[in-house]
């Protein structure tokens, strides 16, 4: 059996135990949390400790929708700005989770700011990207990519690394990128976005 069929269908599970809990009274929590231990068995089933997945579901609430993930474009003579993560080693558009507290221009700019150090105006919306579309390592969970291209406050501003998240940055060919950080950044984002700057009347790209 496919290992990704496996692994949709757990996560499919997930999100029905999820919204289920949300509105569930009486016996019906005790069933929906069986489901969520069902779906933590089939996600651990490809590799994992079932008790930190059945964890980290419980820990998501409400009614079950995607995760949003911003990156920030940052461009300078025809280079993009790529942090390298301290996770795994890998190089990926600076950003991470949108803040519960921050709008999407908002939560793009700190994250360009506390990885990048760099201070930037969000501005247009390039790509809204699948991650399941392109191969990534299995999450329990749907994330879509908000990357969003950004103009410096500061004329050649210095770039730094946080020491903590972001180990290092540079600059780089979107076409010819140094070893990505799995799931974060996939190559086919960066070519989407160099066709964006070969194009700037490009639309925004879907999945």
């Amino acid at each position: 059996m496919n290992q990704a069929r496996w692994h949709d269908w757990g996560r499919r599970l997930a999100a029905i135990a999820q919204t289920g809990l949300h509105y569930a009274t009486g016996f019906d929590v005790d069933r929906y949390a069986d489901i969520r231990r069902i779906a933590a068995e089939i996600l651990a089933a490809g590799g994992g400790d079932e008790h930190l997945i059945e964890h980290r579901l419980a820990q998501e609430g409400g009614y079950a929708t995607p995760k949003v993930d911003v990156r920030g474009v940052v461009i300078r003579q025809g280079k993009v700005l790529l942090v390298r993560e301290a996770a795994d080693g890998g190089w990926t558009l600076p950003g991470g989770w949108a803040d519960v507290t921050d709008g999407p221009r908002a939560s793009v700019e700190r994250e360009v700011a506390e990885e990048a150090g760099l201070d930037v105006v969000a501005g247009k919306l390039l790509a809204v990207f699948d991650r399941d579309r392109r191969p990534a390592p299995p999450l329990p969970f749907r994330i879509y990519k908000l990357v969003v291209q950004c103009e410096e406050r500061e004329v050649a501003g210095i770039p730094r690394a946080d020491g903590v998240e972001t180990l290092d940055v540079g600059w780089f060919d979107p076409r010819v990128p140094p070893a990505l950080s799995a799931g974060r950044t996939h190559e086919e984002h960066l070519r989407i976005i160099a066709e964006h700057l070969d194009d700037p009347a490009r639309p925004t790209d879907v999945d």
